[in-house]
Parts: structure tokens; sequence; C-alpha cells
């Protein structure tokens, strides 16, 4: 699977198969499957829906490596709306942000100055902010920011951790000692051998051991994930150590594995709902496609010529 998703985003990322995606009219069901429009109405509708069923949810504006300190300070105004129009939809839901749509990679001080005008921000409103993670060449900028926010604003800002990269184990050991809260993923990038895990046996016995050390010593972990095998084990340990909800929830991708999403909370299991919207969707969606051969398939079909 890693070859499989390192060929997939390679072939994506050039020019013409993301023009023949963008204008292709028979792939916006797939397309729709993943996110959730490009407008903040169309996300906020979305996670009311979503709430009427009993999904809480976490927004995410898609976007990442701006250019400018200008595009930057774009993309923080609309996180700043969107926190104001979920405080006033009175939704249980939070924001994703990832740090270079913020401005890291231009400057790490300019990216602190707009992560903090939302932590400030949700703060106030009694929301939260979730510092999503990118790439490797990203991972210890978006720790050290977080790390430096957190002591701060605390339990309004969550961080996300990959379970695939090496380093992850000593990042799990400072998230203990240090009460972050942590959303637990896998890891949806094409990382080469010497920073990650190069097998899925690998990538699964890391999350399951970081996953067990947060739920049993850890401030809170929201267990991203949509396997079954994981989520079994995630829930007997958590019995079995007599944790319960306020320690957890499951966390799922729109549109992805909708029958688990179902059953868990039939089971009363806490799930939250990752919605993505914008008009830069293209990068998340081609990720979506990485991860099942199923979804690249359906894709092949509809962009190669019939007759």
């Amino acid at each position: 699977m890693p070859l499989f998703r390192s060929l997939v985003l390679a072939i994506a990322r050039h020019p013409t198969v993301e023009r023949l995606a963008r204008e292709t009219p028979f792939l916006v069901p797939l397309v729709t499957r993943f996110v959730a429009g490009e407008t903040m109405q169309e996300a906020l509708a979305v996670a009311r829906a979503l709430a009427d069923r009993g999904f809480t949810t976490t927004l995410d504006l898609l976007g990442e490596d701006v250019r400018t300190p200008t595009e930057a300070a774009a993309a923080t105004e609309a996180y700043a709306e969107l926190l104001q129009a979920i405080a006033r939809c009175g939704i249980d839901a939070t924001i994703s942000v990832k740090p270079t749509h913020l401005g890291l990679r231009l400057d790490p001080e300019l990216a602190r100055l707009n992560l903090e005008r939302l932590a400030r921000l949700a703060q106030r409103l009694g929301g939260r902010v979730e510092v999503d993670m990118e790439d490797s060449s990203t991972t210890r900028k978006t720790i050290e920011l977080f790390d430096r926010l957190h002591c701060t604003y605390g339990d309004h800002l969550q961080l996300a951790l990959q379970s695939y990269l090496y380093r992850t184990e000593q990042d799990i050991e400072r998230a203990v000692e240090r009460g972050w809260r942590i959303r637990l993923v896998k890891g949806a990038y094409a990382e080469p051998p010497t920073v990650a895990y190069p097998s899925k046996a690998a990538v699964d016995a890391a999350y399951r051991r970081h996953m067990e050390a947060l739920l049993e010593y850890g401030r809170f972990v929201a267990i991203a994930t949509h396997d079954d095998a994981i989520i079994r084990v995630a829930r007997g340990f958590a019995r079995r150590i007599g944790v319960g909800p306020e320690k957890y929830e499951f966390q799922m991708l729109y549109g992805v594995r909708r029958d688990l999403q179902d059953a868990l909370r039939r089971a009363g299991e806490p799930v939250r709902i990752y919605v993505p919207f914008g008009r830069h969707w293209y990068p998340y969606f081609t990720r979506r496609l990485a991860e099942r051969p199923a979804n690249l398939l359906f894709l092949l079909r509809q962009l190669l010529p019939r007759g």
C-alpha cells in the first residue's frame, strides 16, 4: 500500500490529471462524498445535519502552503469567521488548521501570530482549534509552535500526531508529560523509509502502542481511524482500564465508512466527523484516492474514453 499511495500521489500531481479531475462532471458525486462543498455555508449545513444524527464535527477549510503573508492572513480571517459562525450556530464543532496554511513555511513567527489569533478567539468563544499535521518536513516546527501556544491556551488547542513517523514515540511521551490533547492518525503523506515505517503492519503496530499509551496516561486522545481491528482494540482496552468518553472519542472522515460511524454511535461511542470544505479540495481528494484502490478505479473509469 505505501507503494500504491506514492504512485497515486505522484500521478495526481500532474497538471493534466488535476485539470481533468476538476473539469469532469462525472466526478462530482465522488468529490462531494469526501468534500462538503466549497463554502462555509455548505460546510455548516453538513455539520448541522450530522449534529442531528448525534455526531460532533471538525471543520477544515482546505488549503496549505500559502505563498504570501497576504494569503496567510486571508486564511486566518476565514478561520476566524468560521469559529464565530460555529458559535452562533450552537453546534459542537471545532476547526482544523494546517500550519502552512497560516504561513509556517514563509515565517514560523507569522504562523505563530496567526494561530494565536485563532486560539485566543477559540478561548473567548469556548471553542477549540485542532492543529493538523502535514508532511514530515514541517513536523518539528509544528510541534514547537503548538508547544509554545499550549502553555497559554491549554485545551483550546489540540495537536495531530502521525503514527507512521519514527519520531512519534518521543512525541507521545512529550504529549503525556505536558498534558496535550492529541488527535492520533496513521499518516496520509508519502514519506521515505528513513523517517516513516514502510509497511502497513508496522504502522498499525505503532498506532496501537501510541493509542494505548494515550488512553492510559494521556490527557485526551481522538482515535482517528477507520480500521475495524484497531477500533475493537481501543474499545476493549478502554473498558479494561476503566476509561470513558471523558478521555477519548473516535474521529472519522466525512464520507468514509459511514456504516462504521453509525454503528459506533448506536453503541454509545462518541464520534466526531472531520468535514473538509473549500475551493482547494484537490490535494485532499487525491489523498483519499490514494488510501483506497476502489476510489481510484472509479476515477479512472470516469476519465477514460468510452466506446
